[in-house]
Formats: structure tokens, sequence, C-alpha cells
């Protein structure tokens, strides 16, 4: 029997200097660190994996693809971990059935393939394709392919993807949504709500069908709308939903990301990243299905030739963290949470390690506390501005461990 591995951080929630023992892939005790080690050179903080409900792709390849393979897959999954991302949802968005099915049939074969993708992918994500066919409320989504739910459609793709589709971003605003709704809750498959042209009664009646999230909330969206009411506000105001938000600097300005926290609190935000397929690219100018897309050389992911219509984003959820600490004025413990436990609680109903045989089991606990999975992230993080308007300092992974084992670490620490 291997002995135990001993780890040496900042606890995110305390500061104190404390020293994690893993054991068996789980976290086997936790204490503060002797004064020597305390007074050592600086340790990083130490945290709760991240967890990232919406990864659309990496390195020039979306998920929603047909040439996705089984080898762009894992290699995606494998990339996250530079991102502190110990758990994340491959998000699949609108397309023909024909390449949902085929992506949803790849993810599920790299992760029977191979244990430690199956470990790192807490599910699969579908944006889509069940969306506003509006401009502004679509996005970026082909508009030739959004369309009403349809049960029958999604559980096809069900079994394509093995039952791993666990969580699914739909618009309310079509007379099905909320049949689907509930049947999508009874085989516990999380429903968020976006890309939306709906009412106010079309929300609450989502929402009493089951609906528990809003998707990128305050994107996705008209670029103007009524002053009130609208679907934005209704979201806001409505506390059986948790909201979602891509905090990267370029999303949502500052106010906008103080004003959402301040309403939903910290139990009702969580970070996502929204990574595009492009994301991990250099700047420069790509061709898509669509039209030319551009990344900015402050990383801003826009269709080619402006500078204010997004088309995805492409910086990790890390920065979110540090955003979120600048922009909202929360503690760290906070802007943490929002990226790693209320995630991992917010599909509850379907969180679980899944076995080569198929089978799902619950993880209990989570986070930084005795006998979790040690699933771990180390960063440093240099102390937010004083105005919520300035740029976050930026955070920086040092290392990355899945269920006891370093997944990632930075080479050059300090650099």
């Amino acid at each position: 029997m291997s002995a135990p591995q001993i780890i040496t951080g900042r606890h995110y929630d305390t500061g104190e200097v404390v020293v994690l023992s893993v054991d068996e892939g789980k976290i086997a005790s936790i204490a503060p660190a002797d004064e020597r080690a305390s007074d050592t050179a600086r340790h990083p903080v130490i945290a709760p994996g991240f967890v990232d409900l919406q990864v659309n792709g990496y390195g020039g390849q979306e998920f929603s693809s047909a040439e996705l393979t089984l080898e762009k897959t894992a290699a995606i999954v494998r990339r996250m971990a530079e991102f502190g991302v110990t758990q994340f949802c491959p998000t699949v968005t609108t397309a023909g059935f024909d390449v949902l099915a085929h992506a949803m049939a790849t993810i599920a074969a790299a992760c029977d393939a191979n244990p430690d993708i199956e470990r790192r992918v807490l599910g699969i994500h579908l944006e889509g394709p069940y969306i506003s066919p509006i401009d502004g409320p679509r996005g970026a989504h082909p508009l030739p392919h959004c369309r009403p739910p349809d049960w029958n459609e999604f559980a096809r793709l069900q079994e394509s993807a093995g039952g791993r589709i666990c969580l699914v971003t739909l618009s309310p605003e079509y007379d099905a949504a909320p049949k689907f709704i509930a049947q999508a809750v009874k085989s516990k498959v999380v429903v968020a709500l976006g890309h939306m042209a709906a009412t106010s009664e079309q929300i609450r009646a989502a929402v009493d069908a089951g609906a528990t999230m809003s998707t990128h909330l305050g994107n996705g969206a008209h670029r103007e709308l009524s002053r009130h009411p609208n679907y934005i506000w209704d979201q806001l105001a409505e506390d059986r939903l948790t909201a979602s938000l891509i905090v990267d600097g370029h999303h949502l300005p500052p106010e906008v990301v103080q004003t959402s926290f301040r309403a939903k609190t910290a139990d009702r935000i969580v970070l996502v990243s929204d990574l595009s397929g492009l994301a991990g690219m250099p700047p420069g100018r790509y061709p898509s299905e669509l039209c030319d897309l551009e990344i900015l050389a402050d990383g801003r992911l826009v269709i080619a030739g402006q500078r204010q219509l997004l088309a995805g984003a492409s910086r990790p959820i890390g920065d979110g963290v540090a955003n979120l600490l600048a922009f909202a004025g929360v503690d760290l413990k906070t802007a943490v949470e929002a990226a790693s436990l209320r995630p991992a609680q917010l599909l509850a109903a379907r969180q679980y390690a899944a076995s080569s045989a198929g089978r799902y089991e619950a993880l209990q606990p989570i986070g930084l506390t005795v006998g979790a999975p040690a699933d771990l992230v180390l960063f440093d993080l240099p102390p937010p501005p004083s105005h919520a308007a300035k740029p976050a300092g930026k955070l920086t992974v040092r290392q990355t461990i899945i269920a006891g084992e370093e997944a990632w670490c930075d080479a050059n620490p300090g650099r």
C-alpha cells in the first residue's frame, strides 16, 4: 500500500496554511501546517477543483461537429486541467440531428474507452437546438437548426449519449416547452432557460414545470429590450432559478455582474467559461460555417470586422473567479465556490462517478473536506483592485489534482 500523498497550501476559505493528506483518491485529513511550514515561501491557494458546466470546445475543435473524433475529444478533456477544471460538461450546441447524435456518441465512446476521461466528464450539456430562432436571442446558433422541443428526438440523443446528457438549455417560448421540461426533470436531466424571446408567463410556466437554471444570463439576448417587463428581469426575480454567468470581462459589464449577484445572492450564482472551440487559438481571423470569426488581441472572440458582437468566449473559468472578486466585491470563498461547489450542487440530481459498467454512484461529500474526492486546484491570485471597473488580477493555476493524481502542473511557477 502506497503512503498517503501530502499537499500544502493556503485554504481558500480561511487563508490558513494547511496540510492535506490524500489516500486512495480521497482527502484523508486536513490539518494546520506546523509553524515551520507556515513560515516558508509563499504557498498557493488550495481549493476544490473548478466544475465548468459549459465548454463548447477548445484549440480549434467544437464538440458540436461532424469532425469530432475520440482523439479530439480526449485532447479537449485533458486540456481543461490546465485551467484548474477537474470536472466539466462538454457542451453540444444547435445543429442537425445527425451532427448532434455523432457528437453525443463520440463523447460517450471516449468516456467508455478511458476511465480518466470518464472521471472528468460530469455529463453532457445540450445547449439547443430548442432555442429561439430570433436574431439576438439566437446568438451564434445556426438559424436553420433552431426548432421546438421534441421529446422523441431528445430521447434518441440521450440514447446516443449513453444517458450522459445531464443538462439541457432551451427557450420556454414554445408551446411544447412545459411538457418537455417536466419529462426531462423526471428523467433526472436539469433544465436551463436560455437563448429566448419568452414572456413572463412562459418563463413562469417553465419554472413551474421544473426548470432550475438560467444559462449565461444577460447574454444570448436582444441588443435592446423593453424597459419592463423583460426576460432578464423575470429571471433575476425568480428565486427558483440559479443563474450561470460568463464573467470573462467581455460578456457582462462589471455593474451587471454586481447587480446580478446582489439579486440572485451567492446561493444562486454559478460561473461558466462558455469556452468556444476557438479558445486557445492565437489572435486572428478564422472561418466558420456561419461567418468569419476573429480573436482580438485582448482575447475577445467576435464576428469578424467589428468589436461588439461576441461569438463565444475564449477565457477559462479561473478568469471568472478573479473577475467576480473585483466586479462584485465578494470574498475568495464565495468566488471559488461559484466555480466549484455550486455548479456541482446544481447538478446534484445527476452528480455521479460513472463506473465502467455504466452505473452511477453519488459523490458525497464534495469540496475541501475529509472523505471528499481529492479534486483540487492550487493557484496564485494577487489581491483584487479596489475599484470594480478595474481589471482583476490574473488567477494562475499551479497544479490540478484529480482523484488524488496530478493532472497538470505549471513547470515554471512564478514566471
